[in-house]
Parts: C-alpha cells; structure tokens; sequence
C-alpha cells in the first residue's frame, strides 16, 4: 500500500465487514507524528485474534489465504519509526492506532485523503462515520449523521453529494 489513504480504506472496510454501526476516523498531525485512529463498534477480535491478525497468511476471509492488509500497514509505521496498536474486545469493537514519522523518508504520502473519507461516508450511509482531523491551528469534523441533518432526505449515495463531502472536507483541511 503506497498512501495512508489506502490503509484507512483497508482498515475501515475491516470494520464494515465486521458490521460496525459506528466508525470513527481520527487523525492527529503534531510534533512531525501522523497518528491514524480508527475505531468501530463492530463484532470485535479475542485476544488470540489479534495477535494472529498481524501474520500476512491469517485471514478471516474465506475468499483468499493471505491477509496483508495490517501487516503492510505496521510495516510502514516501523519503517519510518512509527508504530501500530491493535485492541479489541468480542461483542466491543476494535480500535487500532498508526503512529509514523511525517518527516521520514519512508512515510507514506496521504493519497486522496478528502475523497477516501467522502466514500467511506457516501459509500456506507447505514454507519455512522466521524471524521476528525486535528494539525496545529486546524481543526476540523464531520459525522453521517451530520450530513443526513443537512441533506433533510437526499440520499448519501447521490453522486452530487459525494462530490460536495469530498470538497468541504478538502476545503478544510
């Protein structure tokens, strides 16, 4: 995976499969850190789950052998200095945490960022997403629920709409 982007994309649609309600994406930029928080309500892991979940060739997938998806994302954390943190709890939820060095060489560039969120939001309007980023001055959140008040019944998954959360996210970033 050559973006953070990518990872977030990975990491959320473990917590679509999971069938998470509610999702939360939380990005920090301070200190020359990236720090990517994902957390969901979904069905959760044990802990022999996690621990297994790091190992390219343990899926809980039937449709392939190999699950790459974490273990590439720990590995560029590591890469650039940085780090990854996996709990969760059966029945809870799950919430992992990649920290990396924005000002290594090796760290990821973010990819499309504004988009990846609009699609998480758009794509999935039965769970509810909140996004929020934070880097200095800025500050900036947006849930699924928000936007429903705002649209007053035009559905998530209109074309127009994607496009609209993609620019407003952009805008404030």
């Amino acid at each position: 995976m050559n973006n953070l982007s990518f990872h977030i994309t990975d990491i959320t649609a473990n917590s679509i499969r999971a069938n998470a309600s509610e999702i939360g994406l939380f990005i920090e930029e301070q200190d020359a850190r990236i720090i990517i928080r994902i957390t969901d309500n979904g069905s959760g892991m044990d802990a022999e789950t996690v621990a297994r979940i790091t190992n390219p060739f343990y899926t809980t997938r039937t449709t392939r052998k190999v699950g790459l998806g974490v273990p590439f994302l720990i590995q560029n954390a590591e890469q650039t200095g940085g780090s990854v943190f996996i709990t969760s709890e059966p029945g809870k939820g799950t919430e992992v945490t990649a920290t990396f060095l924005a000002d290594h060489i090796d760290c990821p560039p973010w990819g499309d960022l504004p988009g990846t969120v609009a699609m998480l939001i758009t794509g999935n309007p039965e769970i509810n997403v909140c996004f929020e980023y934070h880097a200095g001055e800025t500050a900036f959140s947006i849930s699924t629920n928000e936007i429903k008040e705002i649209l007053d019944g035009i559905p998530l998954n209109h074309p127009k709409v994607m496009l609209l959360v993609k620019e407003m996210i952009k805008e404030n970033l």
